[in-house]
């Protein structure tokens, strides 16, 4: 999974629309949306370098949050946090994290799932409310990552730089954090070319930076309405605002860092990915991350017995109230043929 820029990138909106993408990926495979051969192109992996502006709104975006998280426990030591910046915080957390978990990455980016047009605009909006960048940019990031998968070419691998102890802490640094500071930019044509030909989703991309402010915004309101102070504005802004998206982020990011470092291989890959329990909750089942590179489409990630996966239980909500259908659910034939062999 990826983070970039609060506001949509200039190449995203002044690109040509592009002509029909390739169909879905089918169900027994991992291919990707993308235009032509993402392996031999024509088109580039990259396209720009992202202007200094924008670099410096996705630096103040990685950093405010952080040291507000930083800065939450003292803040809370006795007091500072209400039940209603708990609250808040919770809500948009899950909220804005289940847009980025079932939206953009699940459905947009791998198409486990076929959705209603209203369910598409609102998964699309709910994780550009979540500070990790425009939805055609997230995708087409994480989709490259797939294709080169701890391989040169993967923009967040924690493996480029070797296996020598200072290597895997500089790849740990890069791949948690450390690439979202490089301006240069994955060619969204190549990558996301159905998004760029769907007018909703691009309509949504250029609202980026609306939806931004509206994930800040929102928090103080409520927190002022309901505690009808200033101070609960305040406070709501801190730990529903600052805090909520920092803390998403670095989950966000584990994903990128710890899960092709630590944990266990159950399935075959072709790369480093692992599962790794601990993260489950908060990552909302993105964590069972080696069951998601061995078979990308599929919309359950956890499948094993008590691997929570709060994503997938959504994705059977929208498809029990017909919102969602042709979910790739996991089967008994499409484990079997990712099983890795003990």
């Amino acid at each position: 999974m990826s983070t970039s820029a609060a506001a949509s990138t200039p190449a995203d909106r002044s690109r040509p629309t592009p002509p029909s993408p390739m169909t879905a990926p089918p169900d027994d495979g991992g291919q990707l949306i993308t235009s032509p051969d993402p392996r031999t192109g024509p088109r580039p992996m990259l396209h720009g370098r992202r202007p200094g502006g924008e670099q410096l709104l996705v630096t103040l975006f990685i950093v405010l949050p952080t040291l507000a998280l930083v800065t939450a426990v003292p803040f809370a030591w006795g007091w500072g946090l209400t039940w209603t910046d708990i609250g808040l915080a919770v809500s948009f957390y899950f909220v804005c994290g289940l847009g980025v978990t079932a939206g953009f990455h699940r459905y947009f980016t791998h198409r486990a799932f076929k959705a209603n047009r209203a369910l598409r605009i609102a998964l699309a909006i709910a994780g550009s409310m979540a500070f990790q960048g425009s939805i055609i940019t997230w995708v087409a990031d994480h989709r490259r990552h797939h294709i080169f998968t701890d391989k040169e070419g993967d923009p967040h691998s924690p493996w480029l730089f070797g296996t020598s102890a200072a290597a895997v802490a500089r790849g740990f640094w890069h791949a948690h954090l450390g690439w979202l500071f490089k301006r240069d930019l994955t060619d969204t044509y190549r990558f996301a070319p159905d998004l760029l030909s769907d007018p909703d989703i691009r309509r949504v991309n250029q609202q980026n930076v609306g939806w931004s402010t509206l994930s800040l915004t929102m928090p103080v309101l409520l927190g002022g309405l309901i505690s009808w102070s200033w101070w609960g504005a305040l406070t709501a802004f801190f730990w529903a605002g600052l805090v909520r998206i920092a803390a998403l982020h670095h989950i966000t990011w584990s994903t990128n860092s710890i899960c092709h470092m630590i944990g266990n291989r159950p399935f075959t890959q072709r790369d480093r990915s692992t599962n790794f329990w601990p993260l489950a909750i908060l990552s909302m089942g993105e964590s069972w991350h080696n069951l998601h590179h061995a078979d990308p489409t599929c919309a359950r990630h956890g499948v094993g017995r008590g691997q929570l996966d709060m994503t997938a239980r959504l994705i059977w909500i929208f498809e029990k109230f017909g919102w969602a259908h042709d979910v790739r659910w996991p089967s008994t034939r499409r484990l079997a043929r990712v099983t890795a062999v003990q």
